[in-house]
């Protein structure tokens, strides 16, 4: 855990964030600035940056993250149609350096 990490302080208890589901390695909650009708970000409990630094530490990890947007896409109701999305660096629009995963869906979603 790194204190200064939001996605950490959330994971810790000490930011309320609603939980969507929960595993033993990962956490989903709701982004509070939703690009769809559904949006759960899917949040490692270990702290790592990004999602490739996530998967060079623990695969179990990772593992852990996708099996958990499976089973929110499914219990969201969008299980055959839903987007996922894990950006990496500033530049790709990571505002928080903490992997994680957005389940986007509950419409149609433009190619992009």
């Amino acid at each position: 855990m790194t204190a200064d990490c939001l996605f950490c302080r959330i994971v810790a208890g000490d930011v309320p964030s609603p939980r969507v589901a929960e595993s033993e390695r990962s956490i989903a909650i709701r982004d509070i600035n939703p690009a769809a009708p559904v949006h759960v970000l899917v949040v490692p409990k270990r702290h790592e940056p990004d999602i490739g630094a996530l998967a060079r530490s623990s695969t179990e990890d990772l593992a852990d993250v996708f099996a958990l947007v499976g089973r929110v896409a499914e219990q969201e109701g969008i299980a055959t149609d839903h987007r996922i999305v894990a950006n990496t660096g500033r530049g790709a629009g990571q505002s928080v350096f903490h992997a994680h995963v957005h389940v986007l869906g509950g419409t149609e979603l433009a190619e992009r």
